[in-house]
């Protein structure tokens, strides 16, 4: 056997629970079964089932094998079936993750192209402010604008957005533009997430100023629909500045104070296989969204 049929007739006999239920589920004997795990444990230098006469179990390193590389032969399957369906035709499911506000704004306006160049795909769309799981939600692909170091994901930036300090002019007329960082605390400023620290750039490098007001939310749609409706002033990132935002009497303040960025950027898991239609979608936003932003 060479090492892709060790691989297959292993993780047949953990998923089938023994190695005659193996040998049924593959089609192959009994005896060809046993060899190929012996095989690939002679290989690899270490045992993988603990046999008995009544049961087959993992050992420890057997579990980590078969976690690492049953994700690695699954996506070979899909892989094989693509190529042998249409090497121009996307079909199957992708699940993708973005923040609730960037994906109103930004994302659900691809959707209509993406779906109508491709007819059979299917999109799961995942919209949340909080940071989701990927491997543990099985998420295939991520549009963030925060930073992630991970060696198990891959990171490729689309775009660079800056922090923005915003409010409207009419909460402006009422209460007047603050001209310095340290004029905030005369402000109504609207809290997101907790964070009430702002940070600012100066001659003397990065400081930060504590903000407080009447209104704090875990949405970032929440704290935009404020502003926008004259509440207060907002921190938030440049690119949720577009829309019915651009539009709704809504400016930006101290933006000479202002030099941080984030990377807008599409992450997937560290796989050595990503299935066709993974890889196509991720092209497909990495060049929309970098026309976009």
């Amino acid at each position: 056997m060479d090492r892709f049929q060790e691989l297959t007739v292993f993780v047949a006999v953990v998923e089938a629970g023994g190695f005659s239920a193996a040998a049924r589920r593959i089609g192959e004997s009994q005896s060809a079964i046993s060899k190929g795990v012996s095989a690939l444990e002679r290989r690899l230098g270490v045992q993988l089932l603990n046999r008995s006469t009544r049961s087959v179990t993992l050992t420890d390193h057997g579990r980590n094998y078969y976690e690492r590389t049953k994700p690695l032969l699954d996506e070979m399957v899909q892989v094989d079936g693509e190529m042998t369906s249409s090497a121009l035709e996307l079909s199957g499911l992708v699940r993708v993750a973005t923040s609730s506000t960037f994906g109103r704004l930004h994302v659900l306006p691809l959707i209509p192209k993406l779906l109508a160049l491709h007819p059979k795909l299917k999109l799961d769309l995942q919209m949340t402010d909080g940071v989701q799981d990927l491997l543990a939600q099985g998420i295939d692909l991520a549009i963030r604008i925060s930073p992630i170091q991970s060696p198990d994901f891959v990171v490729k930036r689309v775009k660079t957005t800056s922090l923005a300090c915003v409010g409207s002019r009419s909460y402006f007329d009422r209460n007047g533009i603050p001209k310095t960082p340290e004029a905030l605390t005369d402000h109504n400023c609207i809290i997101y997430n907790g964070m009430d620290n702002w940070t600012f750039d100066g001659p003397r490098g990065r400081f930060s100023i504590r903000v407080s007001g009447s209104l704090s939310s875990n949405t970032v749609e929440t704290i935009l629909s404020a502003v926008q409706a004259g509440v207060g002033i907002g921190m938030f990132y440049r690119a949720s500045l577009t829309g019915e935002f651009r539009d709704a009497g809504v400016v930006t303040v101290l933006d000479e104070f202002i030099g941080e960025t984030r990377d807008v950027s599409l992450i997937w898991p560290n796989r050595r296989f990503i299935s066709a239609r993974v890889r196509q979608v991720t092209e497909f936003f990495a060049l929309a969204l970098a026309e976009r932003l």
